[in-house]
């Protein structure tokens, strides 16, 4: 249609073909990009593509050479780390057979493509991730969190066994807050990723943080029954062990968590030992 401009941004600042590449209508995508007047839009076409998994669309979009496969967004984000984060293994596929796609980049908050795909849990993604050389598998962001301490903090059990089978990777390595993969396990009540890194002789599971707090400390608090069972199986770790402020994990437990109190009771504790407040 004459006079129509098909670059028109709407009220959210996408252009026609962003939608078409959005929603995965491949055949629109093609007679918009067949329109002399009409580019691929920058990234924002193919990285919405890659978001939603949208397989086909990549390769109409790439066979435009304006197309950057590795392009970032306002935030540092390629359409690589939008298929990955979101689990999407073919498009992530399509673009790592780009020789200008990173597959070891990082986005401003120096997440690597790795590190999204363990937060999320996508197995094969990181299956996928970790088979390419120039991924480094211990790589951490801007605080210090690597892919394997993502995976601990959010539960993956299965993502975190998959890191710890590379030397690379150190099981015990902390973030820029002291705390470990052990520690996030947890304190979140992880049970099977503590269970995984407990068997290691790497890891220490009676390591404070910053704040002096243990991973025993940290499931007392949080009422995590079955990590503090878990954790009271290795001999380095003291039952009874005080923090900076005198506080032991009994005394983390009295916030009314019942069961954890009854497992340490049935340790060596004192349950008359001050703390710091007295």
């Amino acid at each position: 249609m004459e006079g129509c401009d098909i670059n028109r941004r709407d009220c959210v600042d996408n252009t026609p073909l962003v939608w078409a590449a959005r929603c995965g209508h491949e055949r629109v995508a093609e007679i918009l990009l067949e329109r002399g007047d009409t580019g691929p839009g920058g990234q924002t076409p193919l990285s919405w593509a890659a978001c939603n998994g949208e397989e086909g669309m990549p390769n109409i979009l790439l066979e435009r050479g304006e197309t950057n496969p590795d392009i970032l967004d306002n935030k540092g984000r390629t359409p690589l780390r939008c298929a990955v984060f979101n689990g999407h293994e073919g498009v992530a596929k399509i673009l790592l057979e780009r020789n200008e796609v990173s597959p070891d980049g990082r986005d401003n908050g120096g997440q690597t493509q790795l590190s999204g795909a363990a937060w999320n849990g996508h197995e094969g993604v990181v299956k996928m991730l970790l088979e390419r050389d120039e991924v480094n598998p211990d790589n951490p962001n801007n605080v210090g969190r690597t892919p394997l301490l993502s995976a601990a903090f959010s539960g993956h059990d299965g993502v975190v066994k998959m890191p710890l089978e590379r030397d690379e990777v150190n099981p015990d390595r902390p973030d820029c807050y002291g705390q470990g993969p052990l520690k996030y396990g947890a304190a979140n009540g992880r049970v099977e990723v503590v269970r995984v890194l407990s068997d290691r002789n790497e890891v220490n599971p009676d390591k404070p943080n910053n704040d002096d707090r243990t991973p025993l400390r940290c499931a007392a608090l949080n009422g995590r029954e079955g990590v503090v069972r878990i954790l009271l199986e290795r001999d380095e770790v003291s039952p009874d062990k005080p923090d900076n402020h005198s506080q032991t994990p009994l005394s983390y437990a009295e916030n009314g968590y019942l069961g954890v109190v009854k497992i340490l009771l049935g340790r060596d504790v004192d349950p008359c030992k001050p703390d710091g407040f007295g």
